[in-house]
């Protein structure tokens, strides 16, 4: 996947989420408005299948408008949402159906071990300022870092709990961009697991193990019963994965001006014994930051081919290096060709780097068709010639 940046971008506008934690005093109201946004999301689609599939008559897929147009009046029903509320959940239901092309999703489900998560949409004017609160439907709620709110204009936003139990205030708001300049050109990427990411410059994002370093306390706390202390220990290793990343992400954004990744999968790599390195790496979240921070700092990002990267020499392109996962542990060697000293991550981000020549992979989980492996028989020639002539 590529972005090419237009010609010349002095600043542009871009909507970005304010994430902000409520104070505990109002969970219980937002528990229990939860429990009626579940309740207009199981009549849509409760409603929306049975249009799908009648008993009698041809199918129909109703929209949003028709949803709204079977819930007026439903608000006299509900004590604590409105009918803004109720539109919102009927246009999130029909974009994902929509979405996944089915004509039932998932019930939401208030209580037992599969209950869903809370969650509260709204509109822009349901929101409003009140002194050092924000009133909503009726309820006055206060927050912390009152102080980001500050000459703030949000469009429309909702009320999410997480896992923990948590709420937690999601504001889009639009806010101007102002790129810097790119000091480099460009850098290749190579994603493992010993070094989480080596650019083609020499630098290396060190594994942080975030989930690894507290899997035995995560274990001794469900073994204990404590799910609470668990979860809360979960989400301490996602919240410092996300930061490492975000911190490496917006430097190398920052930095160049042509981002180049290898294609490796992580949907792959997790049905096998590393599936928790992996995961804890968080390849998919970096690809994810890179491309929206490019597209916001009109950069560019390509996702290409990164087969024979590691055996390949970045000099003389002979495929002298390790192979296989007996060969894992060499982390340097020395190519046999042109007597190059290699570190292995870093002379893979230069092939990755070079390989943008070629047609990069659209997808970035499969290899890419025009891109072919560097040849071997005239690199292999051009050492032996070197020997003969050092010989003689």
């Amino acid at each position: 996947m590529s972005s090419e940046p237009p010609p010349e971008v002095d600043g542009a506008n871009c909507i970005r989420t304010l994430r902000l934690k409520l104070k505990p005093e109002a969970y219980a109201w937002l528990n229990a408005a939860a429990v009626e946004i579940n309740r207009v999301w199981n009549f849509a689609n409760e409603t929306s299948a049975k249009a799908a599939r009648p008993f009698a008559g041809p199918p129909k897929w109703l929209s949003a408008y028709d949803l709204d147009k079977l819930t007026a009046g439903a608000t006299e029903y509900f004590e604590r949402i409105g009918s803004a509320s109720i539109q919102r959940v009927n246009a999130e239901f029909a974009t994902r159906r929509k979405q996944v092309k089915k004509t039932k999703l998932r019930w939401r489900s208030s209580r037992g071990s599969r209950r869903a998560l809370g969650w509260l949409p709204f509109k822009a004017v349901q929101l409003k300022r009140k002194g050092k609160s924000l009133r909503f439907s009726g309820k006055a709620f206060r927050v912390f870092e009152q102080q980001r709110l500050l000459g703030v204009s949000w469009k429309s936003g909702c009320f999410t709990q997480d896992a923990v139990g948590d709420w937690w205030l999601n504001l889009a708001v639009e806010v101007r961009l102002e790129p810097p300049v790119a000091q480099n050109e460009e850098v290749g990427l190579d994603l493992g697991l010993k070094d989480t990411v080596a650019t083609s410059d020499g630098e290396k994002l060190e594994a942080g193990h975030f989930y690894r370093n507290i899997e035995q306390q995560i274990a001794q706390a469900q073994r204990r019963g404590h799910k609470r202390q668990a979860k809360r220990l979960h989400r301490r290793a996602a919240r410092r994965r996300k930061d490492a990343l975000h911190k490496f992400s917006r430097m190398i954004v920052n930095r160049y001006q042509r981002i180049i990744v290898g294609d490796v999968s992580s949907a792959r790599l997790v049905k096998t014994r590393m599936a928790k390195s992996v995961l804890d790496a968080g390849w998919g979240m970096l690809k994810a930051q890179l491309q929206y921070k490019s597209q916001q700092a009109s950069r560019s990002v390509f996702i290409v081919s990164e087969r024979n990267t590691t055996r390949a020499c970045s000099n003389c392109r002979a495929l002298t290096g390790p192979t296989g996962l007996d060969m894992l542990a060499v982390r340097t060697w020395v190519c046999s060709g042109c007597g190059g000293t290699h570190d292995r991550d870093v002379n893979a981000a230069k092939n990755i780097r070079f390989a943008v020549r070629c047609s990069p992979s659209l997808s970035g989980n499969e290899s890419s068709p025009s891109h072919a492996p560097p040849s071997q028989a005239p690199c292999l020639r051009e050492a032996r010639n070197s020997a003969l002539t050092a010989v003689a």
